[in-house]
C-alpha cells in the first residue's frame, strides 16, 4: 500500500509539475551580487506558486564569431536548451551608458541566431518581460527602450507594461535579499502578476 501510494504523488507531482509556467531570468549584469541579479531573485519569490523562475548563467558564453557558430560552444547550446525549454524569458538589465551591457547584447546575438539549417532561433515567439535597477538617476528606462525594441525585432512576444525601473539603487536597496522599498515591491508584484497573465494569453 505505502508503495502505491508513492508513486500515486510522485505521478501527482509530476502532473502538477507540467502545469508549472518556466520562466528563465536574464540579469543583464554578470556581477554574481548585481543589483539587477538580486531584483530577479526577488521576482522569483513574489512569483510564488504562479511560475518558477530561474536564472540564466551565461558568463562563459564566448564573443560572437561566425567562426566558432557551428557547431556551436557547449555554453551556447546550454543557454539555448535552457530558452528552449522555457515559456517566457524575462530581462533584469542595468544602464550602462544610456544602454544595456555588451554581455547582454552578445548572448541575444548568439540566442537570436539559427541553430542550424533546419533549426531555427530560440527567441522568436517567447514571451518577454523587461525590468532594471541601478545606483543612476534614469531606473534604466533608456536602456530597456533599446532593449524592448531588439526583442521585438527579433520576434519575442514583447510585454511592454508594466515595467519596473528602480533608480537610486544602494547597498540599502536589499534587505536580507528583499526589496527595502515597498512601493518597489509593489511594482514588482504588480509586474510579476502582469507577466504571468500575458503569458497564459499567449
Amino acid at each position: 500500500m505505502m508503495y502505491v501510494c508513492k508513486k500515486f504523488n510522485q505521478y501527482a507531482e509530476e502532473i502538477i509539475n507540467m502545469g508549472i509556467i518556466k520562466i528563465t531570468a536574464i540579469a543583464g549584469s554578470l556581477r554574481q551580487g548585481s543589483y539587477n541579479r538580486l531584483l530577479a531573485t526577488e521576482a522569483g519569490r513574489l512569483l510564488g506558486n504562479s511560475a518558477q523562475l530561474d536564472i540564466l548563467d551565461y558568463s562563459d558564453v564566448p564573443f560572437m564569431n561566425q567562426d566558432i557558430e557551428y557547431p556551436a560552444p557547449d555554453a551556447v547550446k546550454r543557454a539555448r536548451a535552457t530558452i528552449k525549454a522555457a515559456d517566457a524569458a524575462w530581462f533584469f538589465t542595468p544602464e550602462y551608458n544610456h544602454y544595456f551591457p555588451g554581455a547582454l547584447k552578445n548572448l541575444i546575438e548568439w540566442l537570436s541566431r539559427p541553430i542550424s539549417d533546419d533549426e531555427p532561433q530560440v527567441m522568436a515567439g517567447k514571451p518577454a518581460a523587461v525590468s532594471g535597477i541601478t545606483p543612476g538617476m534614469s531606473g534604466t528606462g533608456i536602456a530597456q527602450d533599446h532593449l524592448l525594441s531588439l526583442l521585438g525585432i527579433i520576434g519575442m512576444k514583447v510585454m511592454y507594461a508594466p515595467r519596473v525601473t528602480i533608480p537610486h539603487a544602494n547597498q540599502k536597496t536589499f534587505i536580507d535579499g528583499k526589496l527595502a522599498s515597498e512601493s518597489a515591491a509593489q511594482f514588482l508584484k504588480e509586474q510579476c502578476q502582469a507577466f504571468v497573465k500575458f503569458i497564459n494569453e499567449q
